[in-house]
């Protein structure tokens, strides 16, 4: 059973950053960041392959949004720059496609002056 644990977000002025660390991924999944706003459907946010050679993104975060992934570490990570107040959601890391069983508690990310 694979417990992800999710941490870094916070309370953040639009413009800035956030660097978003899931703990307990494994290398034999590809992976995603994934979040949730008030009032919606949890929706994809980025990808990483394997080994981390491949990534991808959504349309509203490309080139704001970077995942990496540390497979020694078993740590996946989402560096977040220029946030603006629709970033504003509970963020969720998963294998991607995703495990319901894998689900953790996230970490809320809230953007506003």
């Amino acid at each position: 059973q694979v417990q992800l644990v999710e941490s870094g977000g916070g309370l953040v002025q639009p413009g800035g950053s956030l660097r978003l660390s899931c703990a307990n991924s494994r290398s034999i999944y590809a992976m995603g960041w994934y979040r949730q706003a008030p009032g919606k459907q949890r929706e994809l946010v980025a990808t990483i392959s394997r080994g981390g050679g491949s990534t991808s993104y959504a349309d509203s975060v490309k080139g704001r949004f970077t995942i990496s992934r540390d497979n020694a570490k078993r740590m996946v990570y989402l560096q977040m720059n220029s946030l603006k107040p629709e970033d504003t959601a509970v963020y969720y890391c998963n294998t991607a496609p995703v495990k319901l069983e894998y689900w953790g508690q996230g970490t809320q990310v809230t953007v506003s002056s």
